[in-house]
C-alpha cells in the first residue's frame, strides 16, 4: 500500500471493533498505515463495556455512540464479526453519529425462536468453558470451530490470545449478553441505515457471503465486496486486499481525492 495521506476535508476518526475472543490490539498491525493516511484511529476494547455488569448489544452500541459523538470530526465505524454485529446496532441507534461504516463478516440476526434458543444454549456452553475451564483448552476449542477452518494464509496479525485470560470474566459474559441468540433480529431494520456501508466477506466464507448479499440488497447505500482466497478473518488473511478496499471506500467518502 502507498502510505500517502488521503486528502481529508476534515478530521476523520476510524473506530474499530474486534471480534469474539478478540482484542483491540488485533487492529494494531494496520494502525500505522491508517494514521499515515490521516485517520485518527480508535481501536476499541469492547471488554471494558462488560467489566462491571451485564449489558446488551443495543445498550453497548448506545454507550459507544455517546463516546464517539464527544470526539471531534467525522466518524467512520469498522466492525469485524461480533464487532460488526455491534456496529449494526450502533448504526441503527437513535444517537448514531456515524457517517459511514465498514462491516466484515456480520450476521444481522436469527429469525426464529428455535434458532435463537439453540444459539443461546451453545453460547452458554462457551461461557462456562471460558470462565471455568482451562484457558489454553478453551482457546484450542475456539480455534477448532468449522468457521475458522476455511481460513487461508497467515493470521499472524491477530494478537496473542493468552493474555486475554485476564479478561475471561468479561469474555464469558459476552457469550451470554452478546450472543447471536440474544440480540435483536436486525433484518427488518437494515433498510433504515442511510449512511454508506462497505460490507466485506471472504470468498471461502460462503455462509456469511450469503448473509452479506441479502443484507446489501436491503440497504440503500451498501456495496458488497468478496475478498478472494479468504475465509472468515478477512483483514488478517488478506491484509493487502483488505487495505486496498478500505482505502478505496474511504476515498469515495471524501470525494475521491487522494
Amino acid at each position: 500500500m502507498g502510505l500517502f495521506p488521503i486528502n481529508l476535508a476534515r478530521p476523520t476518526g476510524l473506530w474499530c471493533l474486534h471480534g469474539a475472543v478478540g482484542a483491540a490490539a488485533d487492529w494494531h498491525g494496520f494502525r500505522a498505515d491508517w494514521e499515515t493516511w490521516g485517520l485518527d484511529v480508535h481501536a476499541v476494547d469492547l471488554w471494558r463495556f462488560l467489566d462491571c455488569c451485564p449489558r446488551s448489544l443495543a445498550d453497548t452500541a448506545s454507550a459507544l455512540n455517546a463516546e464517539a459523538a464527544a470526539a471531534p470530526g467525522r466518524k467512520i465505524l469498522l466492525g469485524y464479526s461480533m464487532g460488526a454485529r455491534l456496529a449494526l446496532h450502533a448504526l441503527l441507534a437513535e444517537n448514531s453519529p456515524w457517517e459511514a461504516a465498514i462491516i466484515i463478516a456480520a450476521h444481522p440476526g436469527l429469525e426464529s425462536e428455535a434458532e435463537r434458543s439453540e444459539r443461546r444454549k451453545r453460547d452458554a456452553d462457551w461461557s462456562v468453558k471460558c470462565h471455568q475451564g482451562d484457558w489454553a483448552r478453551f482457546l484450542e476449542e475456539w480455534q477448532a470451530q468449522a468457521i475458522f477452518q476455511f481460513s487461508t494464509g497467515s493470521t499472524q496479525g491477530l494478537c496473542d490470545r493468552t493474555p486475554l485470560r485476564l479478561r475471561k470474566k468479561e469474555i464469558a459474559r459476552s457469550f451470554v449478553e452478546w450472543s447471536l441468540g440474544a440480540q435483536e433480529n436486525l433484518w427488518p431494520r437494515l433498510g433504515q441505515i442511510q449512511v454508506p456501508v462497505c460490507w466485506l466477506t471472504g470468498e471461502r466464507d460462503e455462509r456469511f457471503g450469503q448473509l452479506a448479499q441479502r443484507a446489501c440488497e436491503l440497504m440503500p447505500h451498501a456495496e458488497r465486496h468478496v475478498v478472494t482466497s479468504a475465509g472468515h478473518r478477512v483483514p488478517w488473511e488478506q491484509p493487502m486486499a483488505f487495505q486496498s478496499l478500505l482505502r478505496s471506500f474511504l476515498e469515495s467518502q471524501d470525494g475521491g481525492n487522494a
